[in-house]
């Protein structure tokens, strides 16, 4: 049994808040979870995060898996130490798309006078 503390979207209509739970890694974030550990809302200013610290430092003792995401969230507000990780990841068109764009915006050598 693997777990993972992610994020599960609640809220209305394009005003998102998400709630830190602890749940099965192949279950459905939106199904049944182990508990709840806080909430985060995006959308405010000031006193975006609620974590039970704790609890979390307890389920990372118990060998429970951060989504990178949690993981960046927990490490900007200092709840956890650590480092951020990559959570936005990019596709393999997408990447070359990217090369082919870098190459044609690169000026040309310019050709050295024969003296």
């Amino acid at each position: 049994m693997m777990l993972t503390i992610r994020l599960q979207r609640v809220g209305k209509t394009k005003k998102p808040t998400y709630r830190f739970i602890i749940s099965e890694k192949t279950h459905d974030t939106q199904g049944h979870y182990l508990e709840l550990l806080g909430n985060y809302n995006p959308t405010e200013k000031e006193n975006k995060i609620t974590v039970k610290a704790d609890r979390v430092t307890y389920w990372i003792s118990k060998g429970a898996q951060m989504s990178n995401t949690v993981n960046n969230l927990l490490v900007k507000n200092g709840i956890i130490k650590g480092k951020t990780m990559k959570s936005v990841f990019l596709s393999e068109t997408r990447k070359k798309k990217i090369a082919e764009e870098k190459k044609a915006a690169a000026p040309a050598p310019a050709a050295t006078p024969a003296a």
